[in-house]
């Protein structure tokens, strides 16, 4: 559908309620159009597709059954709303079934009618917005390597790498954990004349000084206790390509000096032995920690960090790009849905202006991990606020303790909803806590637990809980 004004089509074979509908809904700038029987409508819609039909259930000439379900097979993206004055609920459950937006009873009042098709508009509004997101992931360039957005910010970040990826220069990327400093190294990478060579990230949060220094530099045999041959390091192994060398703030001041003598010479020593090796690599390194205050208090060198602060790219967290936030939450939605074998199309109104209004202290990872929890729990083609747990948000239990009850029979009601929720809760856990002390093998895990395998996959899927997410459900 093009960004216009919602064009809408009334179909009923009574004329005074297609010009009543036509006459209120034209106030409010909408383009209104009518049929007075389901052929017609179809004729129209071959012509120039409308963005909303709403129309008559119960028509002498195609009834509004057969105008859905032909309008939902040829234009899927068009809404409909039907109409009668036959309303019962098995009809509502059908059109609804069938792909109708929702259901008006007649008589109906101007303003039932303006409230239904504002509620259409709004759904329009959201698959536009689909629409716009889906285009603008899949035009995202190479260069980007998966840095999406289109923030003031975060272009900026992909000028700077378009200028320093050809030369060789040395990169710091600086951001907070989780905002994608690896994937700016990567991009550097992938847009420079190694780009067919190797890549190595290193966690240099992970690996003590010594062992980190025998990783980059190698080690000859005999050079220490256990060393019995030689040892090609990171450094030999990626002769041509980058390092990428992340935390670089937990290094100690002697692998410091280390790597500041390999940026001033390109040659280092590995452990043990006396002739020193050459090799051509490109350094980036990247540091959630301001190293400007680690080397007044003397924890960082401060002739290497003038030395590896050439070029400086300052990655912005998530809550400062919020306008990123939606096209970076579709791509990770389109990334799980294919994983998945899920069709889902997009978010859910509300559950838009959730993603968007909270922060995200674990920036761009959180994000993911919240996405892909969600894509796991979605049922439909839209993610909706059930899907979406946050943190702070109240529990489904939390709500229903806040609903007090005004008789008794709402009392059972809220009561074995309580049950029912607190025991899922216990029983989820308890499949997960299993699987994990047995390495996501269902068979040991359901012996472990004293269930009947069969008994125990049931369990499973009732919590839509598959091997294939064991490391979703592991972060």
């Amino acid at each position: 559908m093009p960004h216009h004004n919602p064009r809408i089509l009334i179909v009923d074979d009574e004329l005074n309620i297609c010009r009543s509908c036509t006459k209120v809904l034209s106030k409010l700038d909408y383009e209104v159009n009518y049929a007075l029987n389901g052929y017609d409508a179809l004729k129209m819609m071959d012509t120039e597709p409308f963005d909303i039909i709403i129309t008559d259930l119960k028509m002498s000439s195609l009834g509004g059954m057969e105008v859905l379900r032909r309008v939902k097979d040829a234009y899927p993206d068009t809404i409909v709303i039907v109409m009668t004055g036959y309303a019962s609920v098995s009809s509502a459950v059908e059109v609804m079934k069938m792909g109708a937006l929702d259901y008006l009873p007649k008589p109906f009042t101007p303003d039932e009618l303006r409230a239904i098709v504002r509620q259409a508009v709004a759904e329009r509004e959201i698959q536009l917005q689909n629409r716009r997101l889906q285009q603008q992931i899949k035009k995202s360039t190479p260069l980007s390597h998966q840095l999406i957005g289109n923030s003031p910010k975060i272009k900026q970040v992909i000028s700077m790498i378009q200028k320093v990826s050809p030369t060789d220069s040395t990169v710091l990327v600086h951001g907070e954990s989780g905002t994608g400093k690896e994937l700016v190294a990567r991009a550097v990478h992938a847009n420079s004349r190694r780009s067919k060579e190797v890549f190595f990230a290193v966690d240099c949060g992970t690996l003590s000084s010594n062992l980190l220094e025998s990783e980059l530099f190698g080690y000859m045999k005999g050079a220490f206790t256990g060393a019995d041959k030689d040892k090609e390091g990171i450094f030999k192994l990626a002769d041509a390509g980058t390092i990428f060398l992340d935390e670089i703030s937990n290094i100690g001041l002697e692998v410091q000096g280390k790597l500041l003598r390999f940026i001033e010479t390109r040659e280092f020593l590995p452990l043990g032995a006396r002739k020193p090796s050459k090799v051509n690599i490109r350094l980036i390194f990247a540091t959630n920690k301001n190293l400007q205050e680690m080397v007044a208090g003397g924890s960082f060198r401060e002739d290497f960090y003038y030395r590896i602060d050439v070029y400086p790219i300052l990655l912005p967290p998530l809550r400062d790009r919020k306008t990123d936030i939606l096209p970076i939450a579709y791509h990770f939605l389109n990334q799980f849905s294919e994983n998945m074998g899920k069709q889902i199309k997009g978010f859910a109104k509300e559950t838009v202006a959730r993603l968007t209004e909270y922060d995200w202290p674990g920036n761009v990872r959180q994000l993911r991990n919240t996405i892909e929890r969600a894509t796991i729990m979605c049922e439909s083609d839209q993610i909706s606020l059930n899907d979406l747990p946050m943190p702070g948000d109240m529990s489904d239990i939390d709500q229903l303790l806040e609903n007090i009850p005004s008789t008794n029979e709402e009392l059972k009601r809220i009561k074995k909803e309580i049950r029912q929720k607190a025991v899922g809760k216990v029983e989820k856990n308890f499949i997960l806590r299993a699987l994990e002390k047995n390495k996501w093998n269902v068979t040991q895990a359901a012996q472990s637990v004293g269930l009947q395998r069969s008994n125990f996959h049931n369990l499973m899927k009732k919590y839509s809980i598959t091997t294939q997410q064991r490391n979703h459900f592991q972060q």
